[in-house]
C-alpha cells in the first residue's frame, strides 16, 4: 500500500517543522522547570504519527526520589512553569487523577502531562508514569514497522475502530503498536484477527503460561473482547476499553479488505446531508449537534447516550440504518434510515392481565376506550406525534437529550 503511505506518512518536510515546534516548546517550559524535565511522548516519540495530525503529547518528568511522595502536587507545579514559559497563552485544565493541561501553541495542538520518572513500572503512582517505559518498548520493537503500524492506525481510523476512549471502544495507538509488533506486519495482524476468538491472549513476553493470566489478573480487566497483556507491565490489559462490537468489526472490515485490498479501506467516509439524501432520497432524519466543551472522553459519551436516546424513541418508525460522527471538537452529527415517515393516529396500549381485577378496574377508569385481547385488557391511544419531524422536535426537547449536548444547530427531515 505504498500509495496509502504517501499520504499518511509525514514527509521530511512536516517532520523538519513540527520537529523544531516541539524542540522549541521543550525549551522554553524546560527553562521553567525545577527537577524536572520535558520529553516528547505518544506516537510522536514512537515515530508512528500519521501526517496531518499535529496531536503532540508532552511529558514532564518529575524527579522520582524528591516528588514520589508529593505526586498530587505535580499538576500544581506544572501549572506553575506552565504560566511562567507561555504567559499569553491560554490552556484548558483536564481534571482527573492527575490534571494534565491543553492549549495551542504555534497552530498545534498540546497536551501537557505531569509524571514521575521511573525506569520500572512497578515504581509507576500513576496509570500516565508508565507512558514514557511503552515508547522505549515499541521504539525497541518496531524498528522495521513503523509503516505496517501507520497502516494499521489509518485503517482503524477510517473504520471508526480507533480509539480508547469510552464513547469509542476501539484499538488504541498502543494496542495497535503491540500487535503489529506481535504479528509482524499490517498484514499478518489483519489475517491473524479474522481467526482470533473471543478473549483470546496476545503476550508478547510471555508473562503468563497459557491460561494462567485468568487466574492471576483481577476479572475487572478481563472483560474486554480480547486480552492484550501489557509489554511493560505484566499487570495490565492494555486493550482493556476494547469492546466486543468493535472487535468483530475489525475481522468483518479485515475480511472484506484482505479478500479485495483497495485504498478506500484507508479513506474515513464523511457522513453529510447530500451524500446521504442522495442515496436514500427519503426517510432520512439529520441532526447537527453543537458539542458541549469539556474532557474529551466525557464529552464524547454525552453525544453518544444522546444519540442512542433517539434511536431508541424513534423505533417505532423501524431504524434501518444509523450512524454519528464528531469532529472532537464542537460539531457533531446524528443520522438515521427510517421505514416510514408517520405513524397511525392511534395505537394499542396493552394494559395489566384480566386475573388482575383491581389493576384492570383502575386502567379502565384511567382509559375511556379499552377492549380486551389474548387475556389482557387494552387501551386505544392517540398518538401525539405521528408525523415524523414533529416526532424529532419533541425530543430533541427531552430534559434527558437536552442535558447531553449544547444544542441543535440544524434538523433535517426528508
Amino acid at each position: 500500500m505504498q500509495e496509502v503511505l504517501k499520504v499518511i506518512k509525514p514527509s521530511t518536510a512536516e517532520q523538519v517543522k513540527v520537529k523544531k515546534v516541539i524542540n522549541t516548546f521543550i525549551k522554553k517550559l524546560d527553562s521553567k522547570l525545577s527537577n524536572a524535565k520535558s520529553i516528547l511522548g505518544g506516537s510522536g516519540a514512537k515515530d508512528t504519527w500519521l501526517s496531518g495530525n499535529h496531536d503532540i503529547d508532552i511529558f514532564v518528568q518529575y524527579d522520582f526520589k524528591k516528588y514520589k511522595d508529593q505526586s498530587s502536587e505535580l499538576s500544581d507545579l506544572l501549572k506553575q512553569s506552565l504560566k511562567k514559559a507561555f504567559p499569553k497563552i491560554k490552556f484548558n485544565t483536564i481534571h482527573g487523577s492527575r490534571d494534565y493541561f491543553q492549549f495551542i501553541y504555534e497552530t498545534y495542538h498540546f497536551e501537557v502531562v505531569p509524571i514521575i520518572k521511573i525506569t520500572k513500572s512497578k515504581q509507576a503512582l500513576n496509570i500516565t508514569d508508565i507512558s514514557p517505559l511503552h515508547a522505549l518498548w515499541v521504539n525497541k520493537h518496531t524498528k522495521k514497522l513503523k509503516d505496517d503500524i501507520r497502516l494499521a492506525k489509518q485503517f482503524c481510523r477510517a473504520n471508526d475502530l480507533y480509539g480508547a476512549e469510552s464513547y469509542i471502544s476501539g484499538f488504541s495507538g498502543y494496542v495497535l503498536e503491540i500487535l503489529v509488533a506481535n504479528f509482524g506486519s499490517f498484514n499478518k495482524f489483519l489475517k491473524a484477527i479474522i481467526h482470533m476468538r473471543l478473549n483470546e491472549v496476545i503476550d508478547f513476553e510471555k508473562y503468563y503460561h497459557k491460561k494462567d493470566v485468568f487466574f492471576e489478573l483481577n476479572k475487572s480487566k478481563l472483560n474486554s473482547a480480547i486480552i492484550v497483556i501489557d509489554p511493560v507491565d505484566k499487570s495490565r490489559n492494555a486493550a482493556a476499553a476494547l469492546s466486543q462490537e468493535k472487535f468483530m468489526l475489525l475481522k468483518k472490515v479485515a475480511r472484506k479488505y484482505l479478500d479485495n485490498p483497495t485504498e478506500e479501506f484507508y479513506e474515513k467516509k464523511e457522513i453529510s446531508f447530500a451524500k446521504l439524501n442522495k442515496k436514500t432520497k427519503r426517510n432520512l432524519v439529520f441532526i447537527t449537534i453543537e458539542a458541549s466543551s469539556g474532557k474529551e472522553d466525557v464529552i464524547g459519551m454525552r453525544l453518544l447516550k444522546a444519540f442512542n436516546f433517539l434511536k431508541k424513541e424513534l423505533a417505532p418508525f423501524e431504524v434501518k440504518k444509523f450512524g454519528w460522527d464528531w469532529d472532537q471538537q464542537k460539531k457533531a452529527v446524528f443520522y438515521f434510515i427510517l421505514k416510514q415517515l408517520r405513524l397511525p393516529d392511534v395505537e394499542d396500549r396493552q394494559g395489566p392481565p384480566l386475573k388482575m381485577e383491581n389493576a384492570v378496574k383502575a386502567f379502565k377508569k384511567k382509559n375511556k376506550d379499552t377492549f380486551e385481547k389474548h387475556g389482557r385488557i387494552f387501551s386505544i391511544d392517540k398518538v401525539e406525534f405521528p408525523e415524523l419531524e414533529k416526532f424529532v422536535k419533541n425530543l430533541l426537547k427531552d430534559k434527558y437529550f437536552k442535558e447531553k449536548v449544547s444544542k441543535v444547530k440544524d434538523l433535517k427531515v426528508v
